[in-house]
């Protein structure tokens, strides 16, 4: 890598640059419109809407929330504009429109798309009204048996003030009157929805219809909205409404103060479920008096309430995907390729001795990685394991290999405790890591730690000490890595290895000044060897030398690095950036980017693989690593992208992955100059390369046992053979006929 050149600064192009807000919520539009999508399967269609929901909670809990606590702490004259150049009252007055606009299509979504069409597969989400006395009969014991003893309704009056609210927590709202004659002063009543049941109950089917001919659901508020007039005896019901209060989620340290980051965490994630209040969702049905005592309770803005014309939190869908077994109406059964060691090889650390691995999951198994890891904990000859963790899943087999490799061996984990929305579980990992005598540290306080690291020291057969490593674009977690597309390399690599080893000791140690090459590390030097990067393709186009970049990853907002592009643009570099998320980036201005192109992906999988591959003048380099090029993966976390170096390798991720990728005309959309998206044109057959990528997944993973059986009865006719060859002698004696010993064989 060439060392970054000094150019002049970049004009001034404010109004180049898109608003990381817009940017992110039309991703978001993208993930609706798979939802709308009538190629999909219906019951992927209502996942796909569940995730806009849940994806509208984070956003509205971390980005809404943090610019209007800016915006009351006066902030909007003294912070610099965004990327798209306005003002922190400008982009609050953008989101508001955005928010209600995309709501509003969602429900529509929700109404006259999904509904009507689950109706017609006859999976039904039904109201109290609509119950025969069967379902009234059996759901009626349900609450009484697993609903009624975990209620706690409360009446709002002076000595029974509104209760906590816990953030996105479901209630009910009533407005209530007594019932003593005369009386005429209302109260409102709040009943919290137990989290701890199914938000969806299944119904036994209605009456004169078979099991098996669909299935039927009643939403868990609606249920106890129907049986609220026994909980509030002795008051009339005037008006009742579900609702849901989004809190303010972000997490805020004070390093002086914190006795530990663990400890800080624990505190402020108890903080963050009594957050300030930021957005209130409640029932279009609701009485405006309720509407407005919640929203003076709950101090919002009218702008800050969202009347939902359906359900309110649409991420509950989820369970409607979950609790409907209906195989048709999903995305059909994918069984990712297993790895198979070369037939010389003995194990896997026989195998990276000779070559790389690399694995492309989801079409690649998980398991390969999984099994690399345990089998260092359950190898002696491995004396010592380290190992990132930014988000895992309760039982996965890394976290169980790490506990019992620490009875024999030195284990050490960099667990990352503010990894978003998980430092609950992260939190009680760390505790059982350190109970089972692993060596558990958090990184370096200011930096999240988000490269994806394991590296295993073991003393080989030959009596070398090796180090092996594993160096992914994705998160230690079996269940994501079956629906997000990530990139793994395991090697022994010598360069690449002791690298991944200084990383370890800058973030035990805070140990400075390493040697991290071939990696580039961010903060340290991924800023720079990026930029560097770029400017050598810029050289290259001028000089008239083959160029080009092709950068996959989830998001783009770096300014000093668009600026970088768009110089490389102006000198002729062909850029192709696909980019799932957001975008500050502006392709196709003239003058500015009209070799860039941007496009986005959003399919089946969630594409979460970062690769970057610069053309260098036709000595193609390839990169892949836990870095989106955002100001805060390349200044404030701790991030690695590592080279993939073997011919084959790069070949596959060029040919293989990336032309896919750029093929797609199904599930590609492309971002205009003008910041909309609009689907990549079909000029030739359609082809989406998650499809694609499965395809030669499943036709490869058909043909290896076929192989293999093929070997097998090769070898056994071999043995045959040579087994007549031996008495064709005899034969020959007795004079047989040979055409019955060719017969023979050929029937083997």
């Amino acid at each position: 890598m060439l060392p970054a050149k000094k150019t002049a600064p970049p004009k001034k192009i404010d109004s180049l640059f898109f608003s990381r807000d817009e940017s992110w919520l039309r991703f978001n539009q993208r993930v609706l419109e798979e939802a709308q999508d009538g190629s999909n399967p219906l019951l992927e269609r209502v996942k796909f809407l569940a995730i806009t929901a849940s994806n509208l909670d984070e956003f509205v809990e971390i980005r809404v929330a943090s610019l209007l606590q800016r915006i009351e702490e006066g902030h909007n004259e003294t912070q610099a504009p965004d990327e798209g150049g306005r003002t922190l009252v400008e982009r609050l007055e953008l989101m508001e429109t955005m928010l209600q606009e995309f709501v509003a299509a969602q429900y529509k979504c929700w109404n006259e798309q999904l509904m009507p069409a689950l109706r017609a597969e006859k999976i039904r989400v039904l109201r109290w009204s609509e119950l025969d006395d069967l379902q009234r009969k059996f759901v009626t014991a349900f609450y009484d048996e697993e609903v009624d003893p975990l209620l706690t309704p409360v009446t709002i009056d002076p000595s029974h003030p509104f209760p906590r609210v816990l953030n996105k927590a479901l209630c009910l709202s009533l407005l209530l009157r007594h019932k003593r004659k005369g009386n005429t002063t209302t109260m409102l009543g709040v009943v919290t929805i137990p989290r701890s049941l199914p938000r969806l109950v299944a119904l036994p089917r209605a009456e004169g219809e078979t099991a098996g001919s669909g299935v039927d659901f009643i939403l868990l508020h609606e249920l106890i909205e129907s049986h609220v007039e026994r909980m509030f005896r002795g008051y009339e019901v005037l008006g009742r409404a579900a609702f849901r209060v989004t809190r303010n989620s972000n997490l805020y340290m004070q390093e002086e103060e914190a006795r530990s980051v663990l400890e800080s965490v624990r505190a402020e994630l108890h903080n963050r479920r009594k957050g300030d209040a930021v957005r209130l969702e409640i029932e279009s049905t609701a009485l405006p008096e309720i509407i407005e005592r919640l929203r003076t309770n709950f101090e919002l803005d009218p702008w800050q309430v969202f009347r939902t014309d359906g359900p309110v939190n649409l991420s509950r869908l989820m369970n409607l995907y979950s609790g409907a077994n209906l195989p048709a109406l999903k995305y059909p059964v994918f069984k990712p390729r297993k790895y198979h060691l070369h037939k010389k090889s003995t194990d896997i650390f026989d195998e990276l001795r000779q070559r790389d691995v690399m694995l492309h999951h989801p079409f690649d198994s998980y398991e390969t990685v999984e099994q690399f890891v345990e089998a260092a904990a359950e190898d002696p000859a491995v004396v010592s394991m380290k190992q990132t963790l930014y988000r895992t899943s309760a039982d996965s087999p890394m976290f169980r290999a790490l506990t019992e490799a620490a009875q024999s061996k030195d284990v050490t984990v960099v667990i990352e405790l503010m990894a978003r929305f998980d430092e609950a579980s992260n939190i009680r990992w760390a505790r059982e890591l350190e109970d089972a005598g692993v060596g558990v540290f958090h990184g370096i306080f200011g930096l999240k730690t988000h490269c994806k690291l394991a590296l295993l020291v073991r003393r080989d057969p030959d009596g070398r000490v090796r180090r092996y490593a594993h160096l992914g674009t994705g998160n230690y977690n079996p269940v994501t890595a079956r629906f997000y597309t990530d990139i793994s390399l395991l090697t022994a690599d010598v360069k690449i290895t002791a690298a991944v080893q200084a990383v370890f000791r800058y973030l035990t140690a805070e140990a400075e000044g390493e040697e991290y090459r071939p990696l580039m590390v961010a903060p340290l030097t991924l800023a720079g060897d990026l930029i560097s990067l770029i400017n050598r393709e810029t050289e290259h186009a001028r000089a008239g030398r083959p160029s080009g970049i092709v950068a996959k990853m989830n998001a783009i907002l770096d300014r000093r690095t668009v600026e970088a592009l768009y110089t490389a643009s102006q000198a002729g570099v062909p850029i192709e950036l696909i980019i799932r998320g957001m975008c500050s980036l502006r392709p196709g201005v003239k003058g500015l980017s009209e070799t860039i192109r941007v496009r986005s992906i959003v399919g089946r999988f969630l594409e979460h693989s970062r690769i970057f591959a610069f053309t260098n003048g036709g000595e193609d380099e390839i990169f892949c690593g836990s870095a989106d090029w955002m100001p805060r993966n390349i200044y404030e976390r701790c991030e690695v992208l590592f080279p993939v170096l073997e011919p084959r390798l790069v070949k596959r991720l060029r040919e293989e992955i990336l032309e896919a990728y750029l093929k797609d005309n199904m599930k590609a959309r492309m971002l205009l100059p003008n910041g909309c998206y609009v689907r990549v044109p079909k000029t030739g057959p359609g082809f989406s390369a998650q499809d694609h990528l499965m395809a030669v997944a499943a036709e490869e993973t058909e043909e290896i046992p076929a192989k293999v059986a093929a070997k097998k009865a090769g070898k056994k006719a071999g043995a045959v053979a040579r087994k007549i060859s031996k008495s064709r002698k005899k034969v020959n004696e007795e004079q047989e006929d040979e055409a019955a010993l060719a017969e023979s064989v050929a029937d083997l």
